[in-house]
Parts: C-alpha cells; sequence; structure tokens
C-alpha cells in the first residue's frame, strides 16, 4: 500500500534522520525562547536586559545570513548542518552550566544569542539546499509542508509549553539544562546522515532532473571570492522575473504587516475586545494552527499547474481579513481573521520552499535562500519600530486597513509584471500523465 503524498519523504532513511533531528532542534529552540526570558528575570534583568538578547540573537542573524548562504554553495551542507548544532550545544551547554553554577551574566546570555542567531544563519541556508540532494523533486513539496507543520506545533506550541513548566516547577537553569539535551540529542541524530551530502555542491550527485538549472546546467563555477559568489547570486535574483517580484512583494509585506501584528495587535485586543495577554497569546496559537493544518494540506495534495498563481493569490487575498482587524470587536471575527492569514500565508511558504529547491540552479540554492531570508528579516525591525510612531498619529484601524489592502495589490502587481502566468506553463514542476496517443495524434 504506497505512503500518503505527505508521508512518501519519510521513505528516504536520510530524510528520516534530517526531520528527526530538525525536530527535535526546533523543539529546543521553542524551549529557549522561554527559558532565556526567564533565565534574564532570574538574574535581575528587566525589559532592557531582556531587549538586548533578543537583538544580539536578530543581529547575529541578519548580519551571516549573506555569509550562510555562500557557505551553502561552497561547502557539504551535511558537515554546516552538524557543526552549526555541535556549536549550538557548546552554547546552550556552557550557559546551563554557568546557570546551574550561579555565575551566569547578562554578557553571557548576550554572547550566547548572539552565536545562536550566527549558527542559524548558516542553518537554515545548508537545510534548504540539501533537501534537493535526499529527496526526488516529487517529495520536495511534502517535506517543506512537513516542516511547515512541526515549526508551529513544536516550536511555538510545544517548546514554549515544556519550558514554562520546567520554569515554574523547577527553575529557568534546568529549562536551558533541557535545551541543552536537545541540541545534544539533536546533534547525535545528525551524525547518522549518510555519506551521500559530503560533495560540495555543483559536484557529483547534485540536484537533478526538475532540480536542474533553468538553462540545463548544474555545474559549480571555479571558487571565487565573498563578493563574487554574493553577486552572482543577486545576478540571478535579479535577471529572473517570479524569483525578484515574488522578493519585492516579501519586502513590502514585511514592512506593512509585521509591525501591526507584533506591536498593535495587543492595543486592539485591549481596546477593541477588552482581553489581556492572555487573549494575545491564544490569538496567536490561532493563528500558528491554521500555519500548521494548512501545511500539512499542501504537503497531501498534487502541486498545481498554476503554482505560482496559487502562490500569490493565497498570501494576497490572505492579508486581506487584516485589513478589517482594527474594526473588529468580537473575538471569533479576529480568530477567523487571524487563522485564515495563518493558513493562506503557510500554504505560500510551502509552495515557495518548494519553487526555490526545484528551479534554482543547485549551485546557487544555498545564496537564494539566504536572500530571501535576509530581505524578510531586514525589514522585521524596521515595521516594527514604525509601528507605534504611527499609531501616534493614525487612527489603528487606519493602518490595519492600509496594510492588509497594500499586499493584495502589489501581489496582483507581481503577477503582472513578472508574467507569472505564463512562466509556470512554461516551467511545468509536476509531470503530467501524457495523452493518450489518439488525442496527440487529433492535435
Amino acid at each position: 500500500m504506497p505512503l500518503p503524498r505527505a508521508l512518501r519523504p519519510f521513505s528516504h532513511r536520510e530524510y528520516r534522520v534530517l526531520i528527526g533531528a530538525l525536530a527535535i532542534s526546533i523543539f529546543g529552540s521553542g524551549m529557549w525562547a522561554v527559558a532565556m526570558v526567564y533565565q534574564v528575570i532570574h538574574i535581575g534583568g528587566g525589559p532592557l536586559e531582556l531587549s538586548l538578547v533578543a537583538a544580539a540573537g536578530s543581529v547575529g542573524l541578519v548580519a551571516f545570513v549573506l555569509a550562510g548562504g555562500i557557505a551553502a554553495d561552497r561547502f557539504p551542507q551535511r558537515l554546516l548542518i552538524i557543526a552549526v548544532e555541535g556549536i549550538n550545544l557548546v552554547v546552550i551547554a556552557a550557559v546551563s552550566g554557568l546557570a546551574m553554577a550561579g555565575w551566569l551574566q547578562l554578557w553571557h546570555l548576550v554572547a550566547g544569542a548572539f552565536v545562536l542567531g550566527v549558527g542559524a544563519a548558516f542553518f537554515f541556508p545548508a537545510y534548504s539546499a540539501i533537501l534537493p540532494r535526499i529527496l526526488p523533486s516529487e517529495d520536495l513539496l511534502a517535506a517543506n509542508g512537513m516542516e511547515g507543520t512541526l515549526r508551529p506545533t513544536l516550536q511555538q506550541a510545544a517548546g514554549p509549553a515544556v519550558a514554562g513548566v520546567l520554569v515554574a516547577a523547577l527553575s529557568p537553569s534546568h529549562a536551558v539544562t533541557g535545551v541543552a539535551v536537545c541540541h545534544l540529542l539533536a546533534f547525535i541524530v545528525l551524525n547518522f546522515l549518510g555519506q551521500h551530502a559530503l560533495e560540495a555542491p555543483g559536484r557529483g550527485d547534485g540536484a537533478t532532473g526538475d532540480g536542474a538549472s533553468e538553462d540545463g546546467t548544474a555545474k559549480a563555477p571555479a571558487k571565487s571570492s565573498f563578493f563574487a559568489d554574493l553577486r552572482e547570486g543577486v545576478s540571478y535574483t535579479v535577471r529572473t522575473p517570479w524569483l525578484l517580484w515574488t522578493l519585492l512583494w516579501a519586502c513590502i509585506s514585511v514592512l506593512f504587516l509585521i509591525g501591526p501584528i507584533e506591536v498593535l495587535l495587543p492595543f486592539v485586543i485591549r481596546d477593541q475586545l477588552g482581553g489581556d495577554s492572555r487573549m494575545f497569546g491564544f490569538l496567536l496559537a490561532i493563528m500558528g494552527v491554521g500555519s500548521a493544518v494548512a501545511s500539512l494540506v499542501t504537503a497531501s495534495v498534487r502541486l498545481p499547474r498554476r503554482y505560482l498563481t496559487l502562490m500569490m493569490v493565497c498570501w494576497g487575498a490572505g492579508t486581506l481579513p487584516l485589513a478589517a482587524v482594527g474594526l473588529m470587536d468580537s473575538f471569533w471575527l479576529l480568530a477567523l481573521a487571524l487563522f485564515i492569514f495563518g493558513a493562506t500565508g503557510s500554504v505560500g511558504m510551502v509552495i515557495w520552499g518548494t519553487l526555490l529547491q526545484r528551479r534554482v540552479p543547485p549551485h546557487l540554492l544555498g545564496r537564494v535562500s539566504s536572500l530571501d531570508f535576509f530581505v524578510s528579516l531586514a525589514l522585521m525591525p524596521v515595521s516594527m519600530a514604525l509601528a507605534g510612531p504611527a499609531a501616534s498619529v493614525l487612527p489603528i484601524w487606519l493602518i490595519f486597513l492600509v496594510a492588509g489592502g497594500v499586499c493584495p495589490v502589489i501581489a496582483v502587481v507581481a503577477l503582472l509584471v513578472a508574467r507569472m502566468s505564463s512562466d509556470e506553463i512554461a516551467h511545468p514542476l509536476e509531470r503530467r500523465d501524457p495523452l493518450p496517443v489518439e488525442a496527440e495524434t487529433a492535435t
């Protein structure tokens, strides 16, 4: 009996090892998000100190993500992933040991968060680039859908919940120790990855078939400088319309949406619904559930021929309910709006990750993935920094109206300017059943 489409990647040993380690690692990341907060408080810190630790992780991630993409295209992704997980283990174990001994200071947490951010900058491009090397192209959609299901489930729900229990029952240092155990287990599991992906990208068995470059080439150029490698990745992005315009849409959507959701939504809940932090957390959980469910559903179905159109329609139309958030006075309407936003965003992200792995040349995949990551991250703090001042001069309902209305317009512009409807027909990603001989003859 054949496996359901969403489970097909699990028939491959290398994927089972990789996704098992990833699940453990992101569960640990979810624990760290809570353990770090209460560890800062435990040593006498307040909002400023917590901001310093959080900012250190973000700075490490943004500053090194482009370098991480170049490394993923130059070096064996298997070794990069194992090295990052090993460094994560050392950092968290050191923080745990210092906390248990009563020697932990704020600068230890700041330095640790920075190193963890740098590690993430190298991990995610390498992970994205290694998938086409260990899975056939037809299983990539399911693999990306599975990751999209695991992240909200483990990183946003289960991990923080377990860490909260450990903090309440024992201490923050015990929760940090739990994070260290997760990274130890992930490191051990990753070492069971076979030698399949040991070679550097662009040599040997890189991605084949649909994963090959659109001009038919799959060979990496000779080793060059950091800036030459970066320039090659940027040049490919600029001259590839579907890629360029999708990234432009992502930049605009991050700028307009992240700040209102992260900064202004709590005030909507307080002023319009009379809710508190518990309601805010519950609504974010509903958005996460929408994301997880939609990722699993997307992983279970066939990629449509109109994959670019579906991706942009989901992203564009999915933001429309947010336009009315500033006018809602019903908890269930707001919950529905956030559920739709989370679900449609996830459908687009699963297709997008598969699209990169299937259509970007293998020797450029790490760099293009890191550029995608970079443009999304770079404008997040800008959006959050602008949301507060904007709310001081404009009504919140108007800010949400503009944010929810701009993104669909830009999605339509991207579809038209990049000629995505023609592009997706010219570059199908799913093998279709051939026409019967009679039909072929008739045409």
